[in-house]
């Protein structure tokens, strides 16, 4: 296959609003504690990170609801309400129900015209919906009758019990209605998807594999299939498999499989992201041991490190290894067109979560949303149960915005760590990864330990107590960044690194800051110049 260099480069390049996200799924008996797990990272470069709360609540017959694109905030038209709507916190439902999504965008004369954007997808399903299951059947009800607004989606919907993989597309402006496939990812498996369609051929009879009536006939109407219904491939007739489709998108997904899998077993599909060759990915993989909540946090942390895309080990990385690359991701050099790798950790995170849904806990911490907001890398996420009904001041919306800074803002001070880190990373992340650790594996203990004495309790003091530990960990993770950014500041001014002893800065006994060490660059940066600007710089002998 001919691959088509960079047309669709992760989406973001076709839509300025559009999301280039990443969602992992661990489905029961693929985890630790035979939860249902899926992850969610929401890149953009406009949005801010902030923790979204709709209750519970009852509505009069007649009553509308407004349709308001997630993207753009442009208002698109009503949908009539249904009589009661679940409490929402985030992208988790009061019944542990949660959804993700990563946007591929597809054959550009398939964007959808209807009334109903992806987001708003999610958000009314959320209200609507108790289980994977019945999401898939509001999901597509809704795109039927109110027809599809946005762009080709992957969706993780997940409940205590099941993990699901969907993926539509509308028909473009002469159909209101869209095309989808929907797949039960197996017990004791992971899958992803990062901005690709994912879902390629797929069995026709079988209960665990649902798809819309017409999803083949509309491609051979389409003139994009040909071939058997047997030999059906979803994401080639609807999706662009181009380059940032394989290595932008389908390499963070190999990522994960590869990090988790048996060893050796996903080397075979280096020529399918790096090259378009050979088969592609499997939808999902079996892996060498059961994944645990931290696997999936470090997972969402990953910047290809041990691979051979691994983002620390070019000059691009700079004399400090920072595995970050600022957009745009494709740049031109003597007329050849080059990439930057695309991560699933990336600075333009607003925000992201590890959803953890387990059917066998208290029924107000059944699903746990491990949430946090800016760059994943360097976030700290703190706990958000299925049961919650308040939101912490620092991840309000109403505390501040992209544009306002606030030292009250979980999001702001996540950055303020993240873009110092971003200057000296190598010098910086040892700091940040013992702040971070010591307060996720706190957090992690605490929420073992109230699984525990909550058993037996009434529903309402044990939403009481956890409404106030989802607080408590958001006032304090935000106080103790605000502190790591002022310790950073200091202890790395001016290219220096100053000593401590004792958890202190070091003085000397006159009480003088004591002579800093020089941080200097690692070798290859060395090199780089050398051979870059040697003759100019060479120490000359003088003659006496």
């Amino acid at each position: 296959m001919k691959i088509r260099l960079f047309a669709t480069l992760a989406l973001s390049l076709a839509s300025a609003a559009a999301m280039a996200c990443t969602s992992l799924i661990a489905a029961p008996g693929a985890t630790d504690s035979g939860s249902s797990m899926i992850t969610y990272a929401a890149d953009s470069h406009t949005l801010y990170g902030a923790l979204y709360h709709q209750p519970a609540a009852d509505h009069a017959k007649g009553s509308v609801r407004p349709v308001v694109e997630w993207d753009t905030g442009r208002h698109l038209g009503e949908i009539p309400e249904v009589a009661h709507t679940y409490s929402t916190m985030g992208n988790m439902n009061e019944h542990g129900l949660t959804i993700a999504e990563s946007t591929w965008g597809g054959r550009p004369e398939l964007e959808g015209s209807g009334l109903i954007d992806y987001g708003s997808l999610i958000y009314f399903t959320l209200q609507r919906a108790r289980t994977a299951r019945e999401a898939i059947k509001v999901m597509t009800d809704l795109v039927k009758d109110y027809g599809y607004a946005s762009s080709g989606e992957s969706f993780s919907i997940a409940d205590p019990d099941e993990v699901w993989i969907m993926e539509l597309i509308g028909k473009g402006k002469a159909d209101k209605g869209a095309v989808w496939v929907a797949r039960r990812v197996p017990e004791g498996y992971i899958s992803g998807h990062a901005n690709h369609a994912r879902i390629h051929k797929f069995p026709l009879k079988d209960k665990e594999t649902i798809y819309s009536p017409d999803v083949i006939d509309f491609a051979r109407k389409q003139g994009y299939y040909r071939g058997k219904d047997e030999d059906f491939d979803f994401s080639r007739a609807y999706a662009i498999t181009d380059a940032g489709a394989l290595r932008g998108c389908d390499a963070r997904v190999w990522a994960y499989f590869k990090r988790f899998a048996p060893e050796g077993s996903m080397d075979q599909y280096v020529s399918w992201i790096m090259d378009g060759q050979g088969e592609p990915m499997p939808l999902w993989v079996k892996p060498a041991k059961p994944l645990a909540a931290k696997d999936l946090k470090d997972m969402m942390r990953d910047h290809f490190e041990g691979t051979l895309l691994d983002m620390n080990n070019d000059i691009g990385a700079g004399p400090f290894d920072c595995p970050y690359r600022w957009r745009p991701m494709e740049y031109t050099v003597d007329g050849q067109t080059y990439t930057h790798e695309r991560a699933i950790a990336t600075q333009q995170t607003g925000f992201s979560f590890v959803a953890d849904m387990n059917k066998n806990r208290h029924q107000a911490m059944r699903g746990i949303l491990w949430f946090g907001v800016d760059d994943a890398n360097t976030c700290v996420y703190v706990p958000v149960f299925s049961a919650n009904t308040t939101v912490p001041k620092s991840l309000d919306e109403k505390t501040a915005d992209l544009l306002t800074l606030s030292w009250d803002s979980m999001f702001w001070v996540n950055n303020y760590v993240a873009n110092q880190a971003y200057n000296r990373y190598s010098q910086m992340i040892p700091d940040i990864r013992r702040v971070q650790g010591e307060l996720e594996d706190g957090l992690a203990t605490e929420v073992g330990r109230l699984s525990v004495d909550l058993v037996g309790k009434d529903f309402a003091s044990a939403s009481a107590q956890l409404n106030d530990l989802t607080d408590r960990a958001a006032t304090d993770v935000t106080k103790r960044y605000k502190d790591l950014g002022d310790y950073l500041f200091v202890k790395y001014l001016d290219g220096n690194i100053k000593k401590e002893k004792d958890g202190k800065f070091e003085r000397t006994s006159d009480g003088m800051p004591v002579q800093p060490t020089f941080g200097g660059y690692n070798e290859r940066y060395f090199r780089s110049i050398v051979n870059d600007a040697g003759d100019r710089l060479k120490v000359r002998q003088i003659a006496q």
